[in-house]
C-alpha cells in the first residue's frame, strides 16, 4: 500500500518530529549537534523555511518552522537527513539507517497553539528529566547568542530581553515572543567540522 501523501501548505507553522531508529541515539558528541544545526541553518535558508524553535534531544529532533513554499519542509528534511546520516555513518564507522522512517509533521493552525508548541519544544529536556530548568540544556539565550553574533543591534536587544525576563516565572513565553519579534534566522556554527559531506 502506498504511503499517504503529506499535506503541503506554505505560510503555516509545522511541528516536525524525527526520531532515531528504535529510539536509539542520533547525537553522540557536541560536534554532532553543531554539524546538524549548521546544515539546518544552510538548508532552511535554501528551501525558504523559517525555523522558530528547535530542540535536539539525544534520540530525536523537534522543529517548529514555517515554509515559504509548499515543498520546503520535505526538501529540508530530506537533504538534512541525508547529510547528517552520511556524516554519522562515516564518523562512527557504521552503516544503515539512523532515522525511524519519515519525519512526522503536524500543522499548527492557531497563534496561541504555536506559542504552546514552542514552549513544548523548549521544555522537552525538562520533561525528559535531563535537566531541572531549560537553561541547563543549551538555554535559548545561548542559541540566540550564536544567531546574533556579529550584529550589535540584535545583541543589544537580546541583552535587554535577558534582563527583563531574568526574574520572571514564565521566561520561556517571553523568549519565544522576542524571537518572533526579532525574526532571527537560525545560523548556528559548529565548533569544528568533522568529515566530508558530498555537495558542500
Amino acid at each position: 500500500m502506498p504511503r499517504r501523501a503529506r499535506l503541503r501548505v506554505a505560510g503555516l507553522p509545522l511541528h516536525i518530529i524525527q526520531r532515531g531508529n528504535n529510539r536509539a541515539p542520533c547525537f553522540y558528541a557536541d560536534e554532532d549537534y553543531g554539524l546538524y544545526l549548521h546544515h539546518l541553518a544552510q538548508l532552511a535558508s535554501k528551501f525558504e523555511c523559517a525555523v522558530h524553535a528547535y530542540v535536539l534531544m539525544t534520540n530525536h529532533v523537534h522543529l517548529l518552522l514555517t515554509a515559504g513554499k509548499e515543498d520546503g519542509p520535505s526538501l529540508l528534511m530530506k537533504h538534512l537527513g541525508q547529510r547528517y546520516v552520511q556524516y554519522v555513518n562515516k564518523t562512527y564507522r557504521r552503516s544503515g539507517t539512523l532515522w525511524e522512517g519519515r519525519f512526522r509533521s503536524s500543522i499548527v493552525q492557531r497563534d496561541g497553539y504555536a506559542l504552546k508548541c514552542q514552549r513544548y519544544i523548549e521544555l522537552n529536556p525538562v520533561r525528559a528529566s535531563m535537566v531541572k530548568h531549560p537553561g541547563e540544556y543549551g538555554a535559548p539565550f545561548v542559541r540566540l547568542r550564536e544567531m546574533v553574533a556579529g550584529n550589535k543591534e540584535l545583541s543589544k536587544k537580546l541583552d535587554e530581553l535577558e534582563r527583563r525576563v531574568s526574574h520572571h516565572d514564565d521566561a520561556i513565553t517571553h523568549i519565544v515572543k522576542a524571537i518572533r519579534e526579532l525574526a532571527i534566522p537560525p545560523e548556528p556554527k559548529p565548533k569544528r567540522r568533522i568529515g566530508f559531506v558530498p555537495g558542500d
